[in-house]
């Protein structure tokens, strides 16, 4: 069979070159060896992030966000959205600085996300050397990562924090931690840190499959078409020092630099810098050594920067400009805040908390108990993901304070545990408070249905207790009737709380015996602390009694 490129037909079929045996002399066996263990180091880090494992070595807590501090997408972001730069994020500069030496290296070398991609590309590369080199085309397709980019980046520059959604690092870690890791955490708790269960996740893995499975029908599919990290470093590439060089007489148009082409950068012509993933393939597969790494080359055969239709660039502006008032008024505003949205202990005000949440999920990796889960939409569209604590799950531990310790971005601040429970210094501001217990006295057993429970009161861990007992009102109290004969009848006691000292910790409503749709106690925002700024400084002073129905 004879092949043909560029319309010059080749004395020798087209196929990939042979190579003898591992050679880490070879370039592109280094970066292979750089993937592995960038994507061990990543999983390891993942799996380490448990309470436990941050009681025993906290000096983990200072490495297991390393992935996320590096990224220069949630650096940027987080610095437009806040206009402050978070002191952790200035850890990115280890990737942007030799993105301007080196091009978009990150991709194909440190990315997991992206080594995950190559992996099941590789797998599914079609055996016909033709359709290798058609699948590794430049396509113009590839232009809308760079519409999401600009669109990510104009709805932050409102204050909507969204670049969680699809920046790889942040995918990969919320898709793992939630979907992938319960499984073998059932099988092996000490290891993976326990049975976790996590709303969504469901979702959340068909998401991650479906991106991967793409690989099979469009090869490297997100890390090409969709990746907004990608497309951020595409453009900083522009000012590479070294780039990718085709000496066009050496060239006889034969297309084997094509056949594994990860970032489809057009090698065998002009070569364009933002699509490059620097995996050097091309160079390692060239016969006539025609291709190599330059610096600071001409480029009368490049296509510098990001080759993308200004309109394009204006649509994705506009989009992100307009996502931010529909997505406020979706229920994320203050206006619209629902108080059945609880962000865990040391998270800043709310709208605060969505212009720094990059939906990591980190923290609900960490949370001992379970209570922390990946929100759908009761935060509104903006909270998609982001961290709520469901109090079905579990509860907040009382002197537990790991989700601040691990946030990357100073959505939920790194607080003591003296500071999260009013103690020492922290008297003066009294305990961090995430709600308020409030008991439905239509379903409270002792106060509906005459059967004697004090659970919420004997768990409650607050001293003095939140959740105090009294006799049944209008009277001296019911007799209960004893459960075993030689007891004595003894005087029915209802539960109220005192809404001054409740801290919202939830393990009341875990615990209430009341199942159903709801409750018989439950843990509401009302009286936050991150949000009593905005509050009626007199609402919640006293002791008080609310219930479903009673006003």
């Amino acid at each position: 069979m004879t092949h043909f490129a560029n319309n010059k037909e080749l004395s020798t079929p087209l196929a990939t070159p042979r190579r003898d045996g591992w050679n880490l002399t070879r370039i592109t066996n280094v970066r292979v060896v750089a993937q592995v263990f960038f994507l061990l180091l990543f999983l390891s880090f993942v799996i380490l992030t448990t309470f436990a494992n941050l009681d025993r070595l906290p000096r983990l807590r200072l490495w297991v966000s390393a992935f996320l501090q590096i990224d220069p997408l949630v650096s940027i972001a987080t610095a437009v959205t806040t206009h402050t730069l978070y002191k952790g994020l200035l850890w990115s500069l280890v990737v942007l600085i030799p993105t301007f030496f080196l091009g978009r290296f990150f991709c194909n070398w440190v990315c997991p996300f992206g080594t995950v991609h190559q992996f099941v590309g590789r797998l599914s590369r079609p055996a016909d050397p033709d359709k290798a080199i058609a699948a590794n085309r430049y396509r113009s397709s590839q232009h809308v990562k760079y519409v999401l980019l600009t669109a990510l980046l104009a709805a932050a520059a409102f204050g909507s924090l969204q670049i969680g959604w699809l920046d790889p690092v942040c995918l990969f870690y919320r898709s793992v931690s939630t979907a992938l890791l319960p499984a073998p955490a059932m099988s092996l708790p000490d290891i993976f840190g326990g049975p976790r269960l996590y709303q969504g996740s469901l979702v959340i893995g068909a998401i991650v499959v479906a991106l991967l499975a793409m690989n099979l029908v469009y090869p490297r599919f997100f890390c090409r078409v969709v990746c907004p990290l990608g497309a951020l470093l595409g453009v900083l590439g522009r000012f590479a020092w070294w780039r990718i060089v085709r000496d066009p007489v050496a060239c006889d148009g034969c297309n084997r630099c094509t056949l594994r082409c990860e970032g489809a950068c057009d090698p065998h012509g002009s070569v364009r810098t933002a699509e490059c993933l620097v995996c050097l393939n091309c160079i390692e597969d060239c016969p006539e050594g025609a291709l190599r790494f330059g610096l600071f080359p001409s480029t009368e055969r490049e296509v510098i920067g990001a080759d993308i239709p200004r309109r394009k660039v204006v649509m994705g502006a506009l989009a992100g400009v307009l996502f931010f008032p529909f997505a406020r008024t979706s229920g994320s505003s203050t206006r619209n805040f629902s108080s059945q949205v609880i962000r865990p202990p040391g998270a800043v005000e709310e709208l605060a908390f969505l212009s720094r949440c990059i939906q990591c999920d980190q923290c609900i990796r960490v949370c001992p108990t379970n209570v922390l889960q990946p929100a759908w939409f009761e935060a509104g569209l903006e909270g998609l993901w982001s961290p709520i604590l469901n109090f079905r799950m579990g509860h907040c531990q009382l002197h537990c304070t790991a989700c601040g310790h691990v946030c990357p971005t100073g959505a939920i601040e790194a607080i003591s545990v003296e500071g999260k429970l009013g103690l020492g210094e922290a008297a003066a501001q009294g305990p961090v408070r995430i709600g308020t217990a409030h008991i439905d006295v239509g379903r409270c057993l002792p106060h509906s249905k005459n059967v004697a429970c004090v659970v919420c009161q004997e768990v409650c861990p607050t001293s003095p207790k939140a959740i105090y007992t009294e006799p049944r009102r209008g009277g001296t109290g019911v007799p209960v009737e004893p459960r075993e004969p030689d007891a004595s009848t003894t005087e029915l006691k209802v539960p109220w709380v005192d809404a001054s000292l409740c801290i919202g910790c939830g393990i009341c409503e875990k615990q209430c015996p009341v199942v159903g749709d709801r409750r018989a106690i439950y843990v509401t925002a009302d009286g936050e602390t991150r949000s009593m700024h905005q509050a009626d400084p007199d609402r919640n002073r006293g002791m008080i009694a609310t219930a479903a129905g009673s006003g």
